[in-house]
């Protein structure tokens, strides 16, 4: 296949799937559920390093990502988020739930994009259907707090690491040390987003593939977007609200970056299950219209090639018999469907 066709494939899918759209309503939805996962996340890490060490390392890691005017905004929700409020274990118990369904309100909004790009038909929403989505919505947001645990371990020993050896390793190879390991983390996250969250079953070498295609956009791109929301003016252009604003564009871009990974994932298995597919394999799922002399036809083929005679055995005989022809006439089918298009390519 031609790079240049698949990428062309990719963004024609893009722009089909209205990925503009669904990044603006995903990034709605995550301004409500940013903080509710950014505490849920710092509590898991914060089990093995403190709550403070484990803030400080993910509000740096977002400082880099939206600027000091969005971090800001973001610690404040988070602060607020995490406040102590007085109350009994009703009052308590009702918060812990209204965290874990805001954390996972971003998540099910995720799912449903997913679904436009893999061409899937949710199922019904029931009852347990939402809390079966809510679940994993949920496990994903615990997940991301243990992968923020593992980038705190990491480089933890890279800091260790450079303070012992720093006679004999350069900076800039532990940055790239640092920088692979941030690679991977991401890569990691996206692949559990694109195996988990559609309603399909996706093979894991497509979902490798478009996790680490949106792991390399997003560090390609999250320096333009920085560069970009330090450079526009954005915040002072909008006032009180310009922070807001900062991690609602930062999100937005994001999330085309994440369609772009996926969508990616889908070309990419479509044109290879075509490639792994036989030519008698065109069309197969629609069993063809024949006459009937056709198929008796086929039956008595059918039952030549499983080693019977079909006249005088066909009532032991019928099940295989008919299961050959089925399949005989499904090629046949496919035959005369590629006959017919390479002849009207000619009358063209």
């Amino acid at each position: 296949m031609r790079v240049w066709d698949f990428l062309k494939e990719t963004f024609s899918e893009w722009s089909e799937d209205r990925a503009p759209r669904m990044g603006a309503a995903l990034a709605y939805y995550t301004v409500f559920s940013l903080a509710p996962v950014l505490v849920i996340a710092i509590g898991v890490a914060g089990i093995f390093f403190g709550q403070r060490m484990a803030e400080g390392r993910l509000m740096h890691e977002i400082r880099n990502l939206v600027g000091p005017e969005g971090a800001g905004a973001i610690r404040a929700m988070i602060a607020n988020a995490a406040a102590d409020r007085p109350g009994g274990v009703v009052a308590t118990m009702m918060g812990v739930a209204a965290l874990v369904f805001g954390a996972t309100g971003a998540f099910v909004e995720l799912q449903d994009a997913l679904n436009t790009i893999w061409k899937v038909q949710p199922r019904p929403r029931g009852l347990l259907r939402m809390l079966k989505d809510r679940f994993l919505s949920f496990t994903l947001v615990v997940g991301i707090g243990f992968l923020l645990l593992v980038s705190l371990v990491i480089s933890a020993a890279l800091a260790a690491l450079g303070s012992v050896t720093a006679r004999y390793v350069s900076p800039s190879l532990l940055h790239g040390v640092n920088f692979l390991v941030s690679f991977g983390v991401i890569t990691v996250l996206f692949a559990m987003i694109f195996k988990i969250l559609p309603d399909a079953k996706i093979a894991w070498r497509d979902v490798w593939l478009g996790a680490a295609v949106a792991s390399l956009l997003f560090s390609a791109g999250k320096f333009i977007i920085g560069l970009y929301l330090g450079k526009s003016g954005m915040a002072s252009a909008y006032g009180a609200a310009g922070s807001l604003v900062i991690v609602l564009v930062w999100v937005y871009y994001s999330a085309q970056i994440l369609f772009l990974g996926a969508e990616f994932a889908h070309v990419y298995a479509r044109r290879r299950e075509q490639a792994l597919k036989p030519v008698t394999d065109v069309g197969v799922g629609v069993p063809p219209t024949r006459p009937r002399y056709e198929v008796a036809a086929l039956a008595a083929v059918g039952g030549f090639l499983l080693g019977r005679t079909p006249l005088r055995r066909v009532a032991t005989s019928a099940p295989e018999a008919a299961k050959t022809a089925a399949e005989l006439a499904l090629a046949v089918a496919a035959i005369e469907r590629v006959r017919r298009a390479r002849n009207g390519k000619r009358v063209a």
